[in-house]
């Protein structure tokens, strides 16, 4: 069964990635969707599997992306981050770009 996270925990994390994360949300995007032409993407959800980002595409058209978590599935909110981090690491190795330290 899928863990579901509370709204507020979804709500916040969306925000964080998306007021801060931009451009990593279009890296994990183009890293999971690498056939594709991605302009830009948002995180639009996450639960216990993985991440969901919605994807623009230069062509104006939008994609849905999926990522499993990278350790399998969670259950805890700390685990979120983690797992979002870990995919940005696959990202850059799956697209050859050199990842910035983690604080």
């Amino acid at each position: 069964m899928t863990l579901l996270f509370d709204d507020s925990t979804v709500a916040g994390v969306l925000a964080h990635m998306n007021g801060d994360h931009a451009d990593d949300n279009l890296l994990i995007s183009r890293a999971f969707a690498p056939d594709s032409d991605i302009v830009s993407a948002s995180m639009v959800g996450f639960d216990g599997n993985g991440g969901r980002w919605m994807a623009q595409l230069a062509s104006g058209e939008q994609l849905a992306v999926s990522a499993a978590w990278p350790s399998g599935p969670i259950s805890e909110r700390p685990e979120v981050r983690r797992e979002i981090v870990a995919l940005y690491d696959e990202a850059c190795r799956r697209l050859d770009v050199v990842p910035r330290p983690h604080d």
